[in-house]
């Protein structure tokens, strides 16, 4: 039973992210207690003042709404279910694995792309160059994971925060409770923690800055610098226009100028003479040799870039403050902010300074990749400790992260689905299902190695003492909704779309056949920018476009089949509603294979495979002919 409770409380939404199991607006010391003790809570302020419905739905996500369904676990219809699961799935399992080994006719085309493994002698496919530079870094980033807080402790050591005894260790993780310390001493004592930790993330930022990327860590500077210029030199309102043309300028530029090497730039201006064409930019190529671990910083800038935008918008909805602090306005308290406060509230006027906008944009466990922590909640956290972050829930997202790196290996060596995709193998030689769980399993290789990234690097922010999004909640085969999975993939990312893009442009708040028209457009703005964002190439603006398109189908139903209207005719709606989820997903994996695996040509072939030996497919191959 001990076992049975602990898988449970490891694979709770609690343990990966308090955010999923509380409303965005539950003060953070209520948000970091168990489901347990939110419950008890809940229970206690009901008793204490039943006109205060609104906290207790915030703290507990045990409530189950009114008028919901009872459970079907245990019905018919459920047992069929279950044998189907218990027959299908390790079918598709094996007929994938079935193609993957050597006796494969296609086999000879993608064994030069498989590697020696270590699970009973079978070879590893690590052909997908993104996720096999971090698998390859794995024992290097436990170092860095291992040694970063370690450094942390040690400076702190040396350079206490001085003040009130009881206010700094108030501000330091794991506390709970104010204790009576005097407010003002306790922001000052607060004041203290940002400092220090500011001091240690700036002088750790250039250590590990020039590591990745040599001499290339200067042109990442010069770009901070131009953007800092941007939100503090310019008039007010100038700022949000002129931020938004740098920044998607810089990620044109950096993938056109490749990074702008030093040898073309002193070439630029000191072309070669005829008697030395090479003597001219000899040292520029030397400096491009010192590129450090990742030399192609341009590659991981993207996600540096969303914090640029970050900051400067941060600062420049903080101009609109008039008569002080929304803190002392609310009379609310610092150090129990919401996670909607910790973002809508502006930092402190000096705090948008020089240093404080290096530690963040340069924020070592959250630089590569992220996740995404907007500028208004880095400070507040560094200032005032997550409470969600205790020794046992991080010690539980750490083994969760390793046994979905344990999945990931061993997908990648019994399961070649990458491999074949990128060998433009004989199509024909398989069957409509092979073709199906090919295209399937790419998919679910996607996911994982989109994880495994985030979910490290977040676990390094945890350990650090910072709280970020979790990104990954379900993968396509558990989400019946588009709209719910784009919000649950990336979704940090997300989040940042929705208050630096999506609101902006108006969001979608208005009801009626205008509203629908304003979501759909305001959506082909933010998939395209989200599309231009991950790559500028055609394969993922045709990604981009048919996100778009495949949410249609669920906005239009979710306009013509409103749930409110179907209260009498739920079983009728829960088989519509079934209908659209299976639509829904078929959608998804369909886009994601052409952005991330085999393109619009090889969905084609895919396709044509899977349905091609059907009869009464003309329409289908005729279709696929003119996209």
């Amino acid at each position: 039973m001990s076992w049975l409770l602990f898988l449970k409380r490891l694979y709770s939404l609690d343990t990966l992210d308090t955010r999923f199991t509380t409303s965005s607006k539950t003060p953070s010391k209520i948000a970091a207690l168990n489901a347990d003790e939110r419950l008890e809570f809940t229970r206690h302020v009901q008793d204490q003042d039943s006109s205060k419905p609104a906290i207790c739905r915030n703290a507990s996500a045990q409530v189950i709404p009114e008028g919901s369904s009872p459970s079907r676990w245990r019905t018919p219809e459920f047992y069929v279910y279950y044998i189907v699961f218990i027959i299908v799935v390790p079918m598709m399992f094996k007929v994938t694995y079935d193609v993957s080994k050597e006796s494969d006719p296609n086999y000879p085309k993608y064994k030069h792309l498989l590697s020696p493994g270590w699970i009973l002698g079978r070879k590893v496919d690590n052909s997908d160059l993104q996720y096999a530079s971090f698998r390859s870094n794995v024992p290097y980033l436990l170092i860095v994971l291992t040694v970063h807080p370690f450094l942390r402790r040690l400076y702190n050591y040396f350079n206490p925060v001085k003040g009130n005894a009881n206010a700094v260790k108030l501000a330091e993780p794991g506390s709970t409770s104010q204790n009576g310390i005097d407010p003002i001493t306790l922001s000052t004592a607060a004041d203290a923690r940002l400092e220090q930790r500011i001091r240690f993330d700036v002088i750790f930022a250039g250590i590990f800055l020039c590591a990745l990327h040599g001499f290339s860590a200067f042109k990442v500077l010069v770009i901070l610098a131009i953007n800092f210029g941007i939100a503090k030199r310019l008039p007010k309102e100038y700022i949000p226009v002129t931020t938004w043309v740098f920044n998607i300028s810089i990620l044109f530029a950096n993938e056109l100028c490749e990074g702008y090497r030093f040898s073309h730039i002193v070439s630029w201006f000191a072309p070669a003479s005829p008697a030395d064409p090479a003597r001219s930019d000899n040292w520029g190529a030397w400096l491009d040799s010192y590129g450090g671990l990742i030399p192609r910083w341009e590659v991981l800038f993207n996600i540096t870039v969303l914090r640029l935008i970050s900051f400067n918008l941060d600062y420049y909805w903080s101009l609109d403050l008039k008569g002080g602090s929304p803190i002392e306005k609310k009379q609310l308290d610092p150090s129990n902010l919401s996670e909607r406060d910790r973002i809508a509230i502006p930092a402190k006027p000096q705090d948008f300074c020089w240093i404080n906008y290096i530690a963040y944009t340069l924020y070592s466990p959250l630089y590569l990749a992220g996740p995404i922590l907007t500028f208004n909640d880095f400070i507040a956290q560094l200032r005032y400790p997550a409470p969600s972050i205790t020794t046992s829930r991080t010690v539980l997202y750490g083994i969760r992260f390793f046994l979905a790196l344990l999945t990931m290996e061993f997908m990648l060596h019994f399961i070649y689905a990458v491999a074949i995709s990128k060998s433009q193998p004989a199509w024909e030689v398989y069957t409509p299902f092979q073709l199906s769980m090919l295209g399937y399993f790419n998919l679910h290789i996607i996911w994982l190695k989109l994880l495994l990234p985030w979910r490290f690097f977040r676990f390094w922010a945890l350990v650090d003492g910072i709280d970020p999004p979790e990104n990954m909640v379900r993968c396509m085969s558990n989400n019946p909704s588009a709209l719910a999975f784009w919000r649950a993939w990336h979704r940090s990312y997300n989040k940042w779309i929705v208050r630096y893009i999506y609101i902006p442009l108006g969001g979608s708040a208005t009801r009626g056949p205008w509203g629908t028209v304003r979501t759909i457009v305001n959506s082909l703005v933010v998939f395209t920018f989200v599309a231009l964002w991950h790559d500028i190439n055609l394969k993922l603006l045709m990604w981009g476009w048919l996100i778009t398109l495949f949410i249609l189908p669920e906005i239009l139903a979710r306009f013509l089949f409103p749930p409110r209207k179907w209260q009498n005719r739920k079983e009728m709606y829960r088989v519509i509603c079934g209908i659209g989820a299976v639509g829904n997903i078929l959608m998804m994996m369909a886009a994601n294979l052409v952005g991330f695996a085999v393109g619009l040509d090889g969905l084609k072939d895919l396709v044509h495979g899977i349905i091609g030996s059907y009869s009464g497919t003309v329409c289908s191959k005729h279709l696929f002919s003119h996209v």
